[in-house]
């Protein structure tokens, strides 16, 4: 393992091994300020070229792991290396990475091409070559036709692109992202997440993205890594974490889940819970503990209640208290006793005209089922224990 002094030595445009630039290996990383543990014993390996996020509520470590690969923060232990090589004690404008913050923080005074072309100067680049690097920068960002333009007469989509421009200007190995959306409206942060995805594809550097939108990181990431108290809760891609979620932290966290809190019977299949029976096709849960079954709100199917008898199981009766039209699907709120509410989500074509305040029944099937042991540690990370939804 290459040591710190060892790292702070080597000439800083050394080039990495070409088969691993844009990796990044953290070991066994641990930051503490003071008696609280930031990041503990984090490991984790970026491959080159990948996009992924660190997903996780406020305090979970995921942007001072960032700050840590950036070189803003130092760990207390552990190492970590980018493209090959140990960056330990080597300061941030000597790492091939750059970073990209919710405040982009351009100079007003210069114009977007100066902006763009500061780091470039700082590194005494001949004019000529600063010329040709910020044209390219520009036009990586479609933003070529604004390079006179100063920031305070740019939107905050096209000021996005100009921090964007200035940060791949050098092609880092590795770009660091940290919430680098999280400034503007729903529209064009939407908008941006398909624009930084492609413009990823297209420069094919590492990208690492920090958020604690889910929609941000299941709409862009090749993987996800979900964060909580300074560990990694799951690491996986987008369709394995939201469709089988390692715990139920994780399974409230990515989406939203309606939970059933109860005792784990019938070998570990079914959690009975005050309102409803759960049964899984498929599970492990030791028995006589306490378990909890989720259910997604578009797995729930919902009717007026006719009377009609109805199965012991995966189904339960309430009292609607609240309709919202969401464009293409119909959320329906369910009380099912003083301490529980359903949500269900139907797509709008399919959905039925049901009044608040009618009696209705939901249903759903056993393989849409999600058992988990019962955590205890509510509220922690943001995470909300049943049976409250």
């Amino acid at each position: 393992m290459t040591t710190a002094t060892d790292a702070e030595t080597a000439p800083a445009n050394t080039p990495a091994p070409a088969e691993r630039r844009g990796e990044v290996v953290l070991d066994a990383i641990t930051k503490r300020y003071g008696d609280q543990v930031a990041v503990d014993d984090l490991s984790l390996t970026i491959q080159p070229g990948e996009f992924i996020s660190l997903l996780g509520p406020s305090g979970c470590g995921k942007t001072t792991t960032l700050r840590m690969i950036a070189g803003f923060e130092q760990p207390d232990a552990g190492d970590i290396s980018v493209s090959g090589r140990s960056v330990r004690g080597i300061p941030p404008y000597r790492r091939d990475v750059n970073t990209v913050f919710q405040a982009y923080a351009l100079f007003p005074h210069l114009s977007v091409a100066e902006n763009v072309a500061y780091g470039l100067q700082q590194r005494r680049t001949p004019k000529s070559e600063i010329r040709e690097k910020v044209s390219q920068a520009l036009d990586l960002v479609q933003m070529r036709r604004f390079g006179d333009r100063k920031p305070t007469q740019l939107s905050g989509g096209q000021q996005q692109r100009i921090a964007l421009a200035r940060a791949l200007v050098n092609r880092p190995s590795v770009l660091l992202l940290d919430e680098p959306l999280g400034a503007l409206d729903r529209q064009l942060r939407e908008e941006m997440q398909l624009e930084l995805k492609l413009l990823q594809s297209r420069v094919g550097i590492t990208f690492v993205f920090v958020t604690h939108d889910q929609g941000e990181a299941l709409s862009m990431s090749d993987r996800i890594a979900i964060m909580r108290a300074g560990r990694i809760e799951q690491l996986a891609d987008a369709d394995t974490v939201y469709a089988r979620p390692a715990s139920a932290y994780v399974a409230a966290f990515v989406g939203q889940q309606n939970f059933f809190r109860g005792e784990v019977t019938e070998s570990g299949t079914t959690v009975t819970s005050p309102h409803a029976v759960v049964s899984a096709v498929d599970a492990m849960l030791p028995g006589a503990t306490q378990g909890e079954a989720a259910v997604r709100p578009e797995f729930i199917r919902i009717a007026a209640d006719d009377g009609t008898p109805v199965p012991d199981r995966n189904s339960t009766r309430g009292i609607l208290i609240g309709v919202s039209h969401l464009g293409d699907t119909m959320q329906y709120l369910v009380q099912l006793g003083e301490d529980q509410s359903l949500i269900v989500r139907r797509p709008t074509p399919d959905a039925p005209a049901l009044v608040i305040g009618d009696p209705v029944v939901c249903t759903w099937a056993a393989h849409h089922v999600l058992l988990f042991p019962a955590d205890l540690s509510a509220q922690e990370g943001g995470y909300v224990a049943p049976p409250t939804v």
